[in-house]
Protein backbone atom coordinates (compact mmCIF):
# COMPACT_ATOMS: atom_id res chain seq x y z
CA UNK A 1 0.00 0.00 0.00
CA UNK A 2 0.95 3.54 -0.63
CA UNK A 3 2.54 5.86 2.03
CA UNK A 4 -0.50 8.22 2.76
CA UNK A 5 0.77 11.88 3.82
CA UNK A 6 -1.16 14.91 3.86
CA UNK A 7 -0.57 17.88 1.54
CA UNK A 8 1.29 19.55 3.97
CA UNK A 9 3.96 17.31 4.21
CA UNK A 10 4.39 16.91 0.46
CA UNK A 11 4.79 20.36 0.65
CA UNK A 12 7.41 19.89 3.30
CA UNK A 13 9.05 17.03 1.47
CA UNK A 14 9.22 19.63 -1.76
CA UNK A 15 10.50 22.94 0.25
CA UNK A 16 13.14 21.09 1.68
CA UNK A 17 14.73 19.47 -1.57
CA UNK A 18 14.39 23.20 -2.67
CA UNK A 19 16.43 24.20 -0.02
CA UNK A 20 13.34 27.03 0.82
CA UNK A 21 12.29 25.64 3.82
CA UNK A 22 14.64 26.99 6.12
CA UNK A 23 16.51 24.31 7.44
CA UNK A 24 19.77 24.39 4.78
CA UNK A 25 22.00 26.86 4.32
CA UNK A 26 24.47 26.73 0.89
CA UNK A 27 27.41 28.95 2.53
CA UNK A 28 28.69 32.27 1.38
CA UNK A 29 30.12 33.17 -1.93
CA UNK A 30 31.05 31.26 -4.92
CA UNK A 31 31.10 27.89 -2.70
CA UNK A 32 27.32 28.25 -1.84
CA UNK A 33 26.29 29.29 -5.49
CA UNK A 34 27.87 25.79 -6.37
CA UNK A 35 26.20 23.94 -3.86
CA UNK A 36 23.02 25.43 -4.88
CA UNK A 37 23.92 24.20 -8.27
CA UNK A 38 24.42 21.05 -7.20
CA UNK A 39 21.52 20.39 -4.91
CA UNK A 40 19.18 21.28 -7.77
CA UNK A 41 20.47 19.82 -10.47
CA UNK A 42 20.30 22.43 -12.92
CA UNK A 43 19.46 26.22 -12.71
CA UNK A 44 17.43 27.91 -15.86
CA UNK A 45 18.84 30.43 -18.24
CA UNK A 46 16.46 33.03 -19.14
CA UNK A 47 17.03 36.45 -21.01
CA UNK A 48 14.21 38.74 -19.62
CA UNK A 49 15.79 41.48 -18.04
CA UNK A 50 12.82 43.58 -16.68
CA UNK A 51 14.10 42.29 -13.48
CA UNK A 52 17.27 40.62 -12.56
CA UNK A 53 17.49 37.67 -14.88
CA UNK A 54 16.08 34.05 -13.91
CA UNK A 55 19.57 32.01 -13.19
CA UNK A 56 20.83 35.10 -10.91
CA UNK A 57 16.84 35.21 -9.03
CA UNK A 58 17.48 31.54 -8.88
CA UNK A 59 20.37 31.69 -6.48
CA UNK A 60 19.44 34.65 -4.57
CA UNK A 61 16.51 33.41 -3.25
CA UNK A 62 18.35 30.39 -1.67
CA UNK A 63 21.34 32.53 -0.93
CA UNK A 64 20.54 36.17 0.15
CA UNK A 65 24.33 37.07 -0.11
CA UNK A 66 24.70 36.23 -3.94
CA UNK A 67 26.45 38.30 -6.52
CA UNK A 68 25.69 37.83 -10.24
CA UNK A 69 29.54 37.25 -10.36
CA UNK A 70 29.33 34.24 -8.67
CA UNK A 71 28.28 31.95 -12.22
CA UNK A 72 30.96 33.94 -14.08
CA UNK A 73 33.09 32.29 -11.58
CA UNK A 74 31.64 28.83 -11.05
CA UNK A 75 31.71 28.66 -15.23
CA UNK A 76 35.55 29.72 -15.15
CA UNK A 77 36.49 27.23 -12.22
CA UNK A 78 34.69 24.88 -14.51
CA UNK A 79 32.37 23.87 -11.37
CA UNK A 80 29.20 24.23 -13.97
CA UNK A 81 28.99 23.84 -17.99
CA UNK A 82 25.91 25.04 -19.89
CA UNK A 83 23.41 22.99 -21.39
CA UNK A 84 19.93 21.65 -22.20
CA UNK A 85 17.85 20.23 -19.47
CA UNK A 86 14.15 21.32 -20.29
CA UNK A 87 15.80 24.65 -21.25
CA UNK A 88 18.88 25.65 -21.51
CA UNK A 89 20.51 25.91 -18.11
CA UNK A 90 23.49 25.41 -15.83
CA UNK A 91 24.36 21.98 -14.68
CA UNK A 92 26.50 20.76 -12.00
CA UNK A 93 29.99 19.56 -13.60
CA UNK A 94 29.90 16.42 -11.53
CA UNK A 95 26.74 15.47 -13.93
CA UNK A 96 28.19 15.59 -16.97
CA UNK A 97 28.96 12.37 -17.86
CA UNK A 98 25.06 11.53 -17.62
CA UNK A 99 24.35 14.07 -20.79
CA UNK A 100 26.00 11.80 -23.19
CA UNK A 101 23.06 9.92 -24.54
CA UNK A 102 21.13 13.76 -25.59
CA UNK A 103 24.65 14.93 -26.78
CA UNK A 104 24.99 11.84 -28.98
CA UNK A 105 20.73 11.95 -30.13
CA UNK A 106 21.67 16.01 -31.11
CA UNK A 107 24.96 14.67 -33.29
CA UNK A 108 22.90 12.00 -34.92
CA UNK A 109 19.70 12.60 -35.11
CA UNK A 110 16.92 15.72 -35.95
CA UNK A 111 17.15 18.37 -38.33
CA UNK A 112 20.47 19.65 -36.64
CA UNK A 113 22.04 16.89 -37.57
CA UNK A 114 21.11 16.94 -40.87
CA UNK A 115 21.67 20.55 -40.92
CA UNK A 116 25.90 19.98 -39.72
CA UNK A 117 26.19 16.77 -42.47
CA UNK A 118 24.74 19.54 -45.10
CA UNK A 119 26.67 22.65 -44.66
CA UNK A 120 30.34 20.57 -43.86
CA UNK A 121 32.41 23.58 -45.10
CA UNK A 122 30.71 26.13 -42.63
CA UNK A 123 31.17 23.79 -39.85
CA UNK A 124 34.69 22.41 -40.55
CA UNK A 125 35.27 26.41 -40.64
CA UNK A 126 33.70 27.29 -37.84
CA UNK A 127 35.86 24.32 -36.09
CA UNK A 128 39.02 25.07 -37.06
CA UNK A 129 39.05 29.07 -35.99
CA UNK A 130 38.40 27.84 -32.88
CA UNK A 131 40.79 25.26 -33.07
CA UNK A 132 43.59 27.58 -34.07
CA UNK A 133 42.74 30.94 -32.25
CA UNK A 134 40.43 29.60 -29.17
CA UNK A 135 37.43 30.72 -27.74
CA UNK A 136 35.47 32.74 -29.83
CA UNK A 137 31.70 34.53 -29.79
CA UNK A 138 29.34 34.40 -32.54
CA UNK A 139 30.16 37.87 -33.41
CA UNK A 140 33.43 36.74 -34.53
CA UNK A 141 32.01 35.15 -37.05
CA UNK A 142 30.97 38.39 -38.68
CA UNK A 143 32.07 39.56 -41.86
CA UNK A 144 33.47 42.46 -41.37
CA UNK A 145 35.84 42.94 -44.78
CA UNK A 146 33.24 42.60 -47.54
CA UNK A 147 33.87 38.89 -48.14
CA UNK A 148 31.29 37.10 -50.02
CA UNK A 149 30.91 32.76 -49.45
CA UNK A 150 28.87 30.62 -46.71
CA UNK A 151 31.38 30.79 -44.11
CA UNK A 152 31.71 34.39 -44.00
CA UNK A 153 27.56 34.77 -43.38
CA UNK A 154 26.99 35.01 -39.98
CA UNK A 155 23.85 33.11 -39.76
CA UNK A 156 25.25 29.57 -40.79
CA UNK A 157 28.42 30.28 -38.69
CA UNK A 158 26.19 31.04 -36.08
CA UNK A 159 24.34 28.02 -36.62
CA UNK A 160 27.19 25.67 -37.32
CA UNK A 161 28.47 27.39 -33.72
CA UNK A 162 24.91 25.95 -32.19
CA UNK A 163 24.58 23.02 -33.49
CA UNK A 164 28.42 22.15 -32.32
CA UNK A 165 27.59 22.77 -29.01
CA UNK A 166 23.89 20.51 -29.40
CA UNK A 167 26.41 17.68 -30.07
CA UNK A 168 28.98 18.40 -27.76
CA UNK A 169 31.71 19.20 -29.73
CA UNK A 170 31.75 22.93 -28.33
CA UNK A 171 31.11 24.13 -24.75
CA UNK A 172 30.66 27.81 -23.51
CA UNK A 173 33.98 28.40 -21.42
CA UNK A 174 32.42 31.49 -20.61
CA UNK A 175 30.20 34.39 -21.02
CA UNK A 176 30.90 38.16 -22.14
CA UNK A 177 28.23 40.38 -21.85
CA UNK A 178 25.73 37.42 -21.61
CA UNK A 179 26.40 36.28 -25.00
CA UNK A 180 28.09 33.23 -25.34
CA UNK A 181 31.93 32.33 -25.73
CA UNK A 182 31.88 28.68 -27.42
CA UNK A 183 35.11 26.41 -27.14
CA UNK A 184 36.63 22.43 -28.33
CA UNK A 185 35.29 20.72 -25.28
CA UNK A 186 38.61 18.95 -24.69
CA UNK A 187 39.87 22.38 -23.48
CA UNK A 188 36.72 23.37 -21.29
CA UNK A 189 36.28 20.00 -19.21
CA UNK A 190 38.33 19.48 -16.41
CA UNK A 191 41.10 17.07 -16.84
CA UNK A 192 39.77 14.75 -13.68
CA UNK A 193 36.48 14.93 -14.54
CA UNK A 194 34.56 11.39 -14.66
CA UNK A 195 33.73 10.96 -17.96
CA UNK A 196 32.56 6.99 -17.92
CA UNK A 197 29.52 6.56 -20.03
CA UNK A 198 27.07 4.88 -17.19
CA UNK A 199 25.03 2.18 -18.53
CA UNK A 200 21.40 2.69 -19.66
CA UNK A 201 20.46 1.52 -15.69
CA UNK A 202 22.68 3.85 -13.99
CA UNK A 203 21.38 6.27 -15.78
CA UNK A 204 17.69 5.99 -14.98
CA UNK A 205 18.34 5.07 -11.48
CA UNK A 206 20.56 8.58 -11.44
CA UNK A 207 17.68 10.36 -13.12
CA UNK A 208 15.03 9.06 -10.45
CA UNK A 209 17.39 10.42 -7.89
CA UNK A 210 17.62 13.47 -9.34
CA UNK A 211 14.13 14.59 -9.67
CA UNK A 212 13.72 13.47 -6.00
CA UNK A 213 16.44 15.73 -5.28
CA UNK A 214 15.08 18.84 -6.89
CA UNK A 215 11.33 17.86 -5.56
CA UNK A 216 11.26 15.73 -2.89
CA UNK A 217 8.06 13.64 -4.63
CA UNK A 218 7.09 13.28 -7.82
CA UNK A 219 5.10 11.08 -10.19
CA UNK A 220 6.66 9.78 -13.36
CA UNK A 221 6.09 12.83 -15.57
CA UNK A 222 8.82 14.84 -13.69
CA UNK A 223 11.43 12.26 -14.21
CA UNK A 224 11.71 13.02 -18.06
CA UNK A 225 14.08 15.80 -17.62
CA UNK A 226 17.05 13.41 -16.99
CA UNK A 227 15.24 10.53 -18.77
CA UNK A 228 13.08 10.56 -21.70
CA UNK A 229 13.32 6.59 -22.37
CA UNK A 230 10.11 5.67 -20.40
CA UNK A 231 10.60 1.80 -20.20
CA UNK A 232 14.00 2.36 -18.82
CA UNK A 233 12.43 4.93 -16.32
CA UNK A 234 9.78 2.18 -15.24
CA UNK A 235 12.25 -0.17 -14.55
CA UNK A 236 14.58 2.09 -12.48
CA UNK A 237 11.38 2.66 -10.44
CA UNK A 238 10.42 -0.59 -10.19
CA UNK A 239 14.14 -1.92 -8.86
CA UNK A 240 14.33 1.36 -6.39
CA UNK A 241 10.65 0.07 -4.67
CA UNK A 242 12.36 -3.35 -4.33
CA UNK A 243 15.77 -2.08 -2.99
CA UNK A 244 13.66 0.05 -0.46
CA UNK A 245 15.25 3.00 -1.82
CA UNK A 246 11.90 4.51 -2.32
CA UNK A 247 8.56 4.09 -1.92
CA UNK A 248 5.33 4.67 -3.22
CA UNK A 249 2.86 7.48 -1.95
CA UNK A 250 -0.34 8.86 -2.25
CA UNK A 251 -1.39 12.81 -0.58
CA UNK A 252 -4.70 12.23 0.76
CA UNK A 253 -7.67 12.90 -1.17
CA UNK A 254 -5.22 13.33 -4.58
CA UNK A 255 -6.40 10.37 -6.88
CA UNK A 256 -3.91 11.77 -8.72
CA UNK A 257 -0.96 9.42 -10.96
CA UNK A 258 1.41 7.37 -8.41
CA UNK A 259 3.70 9.10 -6.87
CA UNK A 260 6.92 8.56 -5.11
CA UNK A 261 8.99 9.47 -2.51
CA UNK A 262 12.72 8.47 -0.66
CA UNK A 263 12.22 6.92 3.12
CA UNK A 264 14.43 8.55 4.73
CA UNK A 265 12.91 12.12 3.14
CA UNK A 266 9.43 10.88 4.34
CA UNK A 267 10.94 10.60 7.77
CA UNK A 268 12.76 13.63 7.69
CA UNK A 269 10.07 15.82 7.21
CA UNK A 270 6.95 13.87 9.06
CA UNK A 271 6.95 17.02 10.87
CA UNK A 272 7.84 20.80 10.51
CA UNK A 273 6.73 24.02 10.87
CA UNK A 274 6.42 26.48 7.81
CA UNK A 275 8.40 29.44 8.25
CA UNK A 276 7.03 33.09 8.32
CA UNK A 277 9.65 33.97 5.27
CA UNK A 278 8.37 35.23 2.48
CA UNK A 279 10.05 34.66 -1.34
CA UNK A 280 9.46 36.07 -4.45
CA UNK A 281 10.08 33.37 -6.55
CA UNK A 282 11.34 33.78 -10.52
CA UNK A 283 8.78 32.15 -13.20
CA UNK A 284 11.51 29.53 -13.62
CA UNK A 285 12.13 28.99 -10.39
CA UNK A 286 12.73 25.08 -9.89
CA UNK A 287 9.88 24.94 -7.54
CA UNK A 288 7.57 26.02 -9.98
CA UNK A 289 8.60 25.62 -13.89
CA UNK A 290 6.86 22.21 -13.34
CA UNK A 291 3.09 23.65 -13.84
CA UNK A 292 1.13 20.50 -13.93
CA UNK A 293 3.23 19.25 -10.19
CA UNK A 294 2.96 22.77 -8.39
CA UNK A 295 -0.88 22.23 -8.90
CA UNK A 296 -1.16 19.16 -7.79
CA UNK A 297 1.39 19.90 -4.65
CA UNK A 298 0.24 23.35 -3.98
CA UNK A 299 -2.93 24.33 -5.32
CA UNK A 300 -1.69 27.05 -7.36
CA UNK A 301 -2.39 27.44 -10.97
CA UNK A 302 0.25 29.15 -12.34
CA UNK A 303 1.47 30.46 -15.99
CA UNK A 304 3.87 32.94 -16.97
CA UNK A 305 2.21 35.68 -19.22
CA UNK A 306 5.04 37.76 -20.60
CA UNK A 307 4.08 35.63 -24.00
CA UNK A 308 0.02 36.60 -23.63
CA UNK A 309 -0.95 40.06 -24.86
CA UNK A 310 -1.19 43.01 -23.14
CA UNK A 311 -4.91 42.96 -22.95
CA UNK A 312 -5.87 39.01 -21.99
CA UNK A 313 -3.13 39.28 -18.88
CA UNK A 314 -4.75 38.63 -15.56
CA UNK A 315 -1.77 39.07 -13.35
CA UNK A 316 0.97 41.17 -15.40
CA UNK A 317 4.10 40.77 -17.80
CA UNK A 318 6.59 38.77 -15.92
CA UNK A 319 4.52 38.42 -12.46
CA UNK A 320 6.73 36.21 -9.42
CA UNK A 321 4.60 33.50 -7.43
CA UNK A 322 4.85 34.79 -3.73
CA UNK A 323 5.97 31.89 -1.16
CA UNK A 324 4.99 32.20 2.47
CA UNK A 325 6.06 29.70 4.56
CA UNK A 326 4.58 26.10 3.00
CA UNK A 327 2.00 28.24 0.63
CA UNK A 328 1.93 30.07 -2.81
CA UNK A 329 -0.34 33.09 -1.63
CA UNK A 330 -0.25 35.51 -4.72
CA UNK A 331 1.56 36.96 -7.92
CA UNK A 332 3.72 40.31 -7.56
CA UNK A 333 4.59 41.65 -11.72
CA UNK A 334 7.98 43.73 -10.75
CA UNK A 335 9.46 46.16 -13.09
CA UNK A 336 13.00 47.46 -11.77
CA UNK A 337 14.10 50.96 -13.38
CA UNK A 338 17.34 50.53 -12.77
CA UNK A 339 18.70 53.76 -13.99
CA UNK A 340 15.75 55.69 -11.76
CA UNK A 341 16.56 53.42 -8.98
CA UNK A 342 12.56 52.75 -8.56
CA UNK A 343 11.29 48.94 -7.76
CA UNK A 344 7.80 49.12 -9.07
CA UNK A 345 5.14 46.56 -7.77
CA UNK A 346 3.30 47.25 -10.73
CA UNK A 347 0.30 44.63 -9.58
CA UNK A 348 0.21 42.33 -6.50
CA UNK A 349 -2.70 40.19 -6.92
CA UNK A 350 -3.41 37.72 -3.66
CA UNK A 351 -5.13 33.87 -3.97
CA UNK A 352 -8.80 34.34 -2.81
CA UNK A 353 -7.96 31.40 0.21
CA UNK A 354 -5.33 33.68 2.10
CA UNK A 355 -5.99 33.75 5.40
CA UNK A 356 -4.15 36.00 7.90
CA UNK A 357 -3.17 38.57 5.48
CA UNK A 358 -1.91 41.13 8.33
CA UNK A 359 0.55 38.44 9.55
CA UNK A 360 1.52 38.30 5.74
CA UNK A 361 2.34 41.96 4.96
CA UNK A 362 4.83 42.49 7.34
CA UNK A 363 7.70 39.56 5.48
CA UNK A 364 6.09 40.71 2.31
CA UNK A 365 7.12 44.27 2.79
CA UNK A 366 10.64 42.71 4.04
CA UNK A 367 11.37 40.69 1.20
CA UNK A 368 10.04 43.09 -1.22
CA UNK A 369 13.01 45.73 -0.08
CA UNK A 370 14.99 42.52 -0.46
CA UNK A 371 14.84 42.29 -3.71
CA UNK A 372 14.58 45.63 -4.57
CA UNK A 373 18.46 46.06 -3.59
CA UNK A 374 19.13 42.95 -5.29
CA UNK A 375 17.53 44.39 -8.42
CA UNK A 376 20.05 47.70 -7.68
CA UNK A 377 16.62 49.88 -6.34
CA UNK A 378 16.95 52.44 -3.38
CA UNK A 379 13.15 53.27 -3.56
CA UNK A 380 9.50 50.73 -3.80
CA UNK A 381 6.11 51.87 -5.74
CA UNK A 382 3.53 50.12 -5.37
CA UNK A 383 0.42 50.11 -8.29
CA UNK A 384 -1.95 48.22 -8.32
CA UNK A 385 -2.88 45.83 -5.46
CA UNK A 386 -5.73 42.85 -5.35
CA UNK A 387 -7.97 42.98 -3.09
CA UNK A 388 -7.61 46.93 -3.09
CA UNK A 389 -8.14 47.53 1.01
CA UNK A 390 -4.55 45.73 1.52
CA UNK A 391 -2.76 48.46 -0.80
CA UNK A 392 -2.72 51.14 2.14
CA UNK A 393 -1.34 48.51 5.23
CA UNK A 394 0.89 47.68 2.37
CA UNK A 395 2.20 50.50 1.71
CA UNK A 396 2.32 51.33 5.40
CA UNK A 397 4.26 47.87 6.07
CA UNK A 398 6.90 49.27 3.42
CA UNK A 399 7.55 52.27 4.83
CA UNK A 400 8.12 50.39 8.15
CA UNK A 401 10.40 48.07 6.63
Amino acid sequence: MPHSITNAHARRLALRAQGLDGTWRPGRGVNGAGAIVERLGYVQIDTIAVIERAHEHILWTRQPSYRPSYLQRLMQDRRVFEYWTHAASYVPMMDYRYYGRRRRSYATGGRGADWLRDNRAVVDHVRERIRSEGALLAADFQDTRGRRGPWWDWKPAKAALEGLFDSGELMISERRGFQRVYDLAERVLPGDLDRTEPTADERARWAVHRTLDNLGVVDDWQMRIWNRNSDERHAAVEQLLEEGQIEPVEIRGDGGDPLYARPTDLQATARGRATRRVHLLSPFDNLVIRRRWVQRVFDFDYSIECYVPGPKRRYGYFCLPVLFGDRLVGRLDPKADRKAGVFIVRRLTLEPDVGDVDRLLSPLAESIWRFARFNGCDEVRVETVRPGKIKAPLRRALAEA
